[in-house]
């Protein structure tokens, strides 16, 4: 039935967001016209989380392993924004946007549904 998800970030710099997705993360993508940079994206899934405050979303990107990775982010020029917590299910930390957004990142520590057959 779906082919796929569309994730859109809202930011006050997309021109240096789009520059870092694609130079810094390394993420392929198309040209959809004028520089509007449609990114390929890892494999996904998606969570439910109940909450007693206002419903939002989140998006994470996920790594086999987060030191590596971050360490790998820096030597490109990321700013580490969030150092790396142990939160139980998984480590968390997070990169800095040029546009000064959080991009977080985590390793999980529970069974991930992305690599689940359709």
């Amino acid at each position: 039935m779906f082919s796929g998800a569309h994730v859109i970030l809202y930011t006050h710099d997309a021109e240096a967001d789009r520059a870092f997705l694609k130079d810094v993360l390394g993420f392929a993508h198309v040209d959809a016209g004028r520089g509007w940079l449609i990114f390929k994206l890892p494999p996904a899934e998606i969570a439910v989380h109940p909450t007693d405050d206002t419903p939002k979303h989140e998006i994470y990107l996920m790594c086999d392993d987060i030191a590596v990775t971050l360490t790998a982010l820096e030597d490109r020029g990321a700013e580490v924004s969030r150092p790396v917590t142990d939160q139980g299910w998984g480590l968390v930390g997070a990169v800095r946007l040029p546009s000064g957004t959080e991009l977080p990142l985590y390793q999980p520590r529970h069974p991930v549904a992305h690599d689940l057959s359709p």
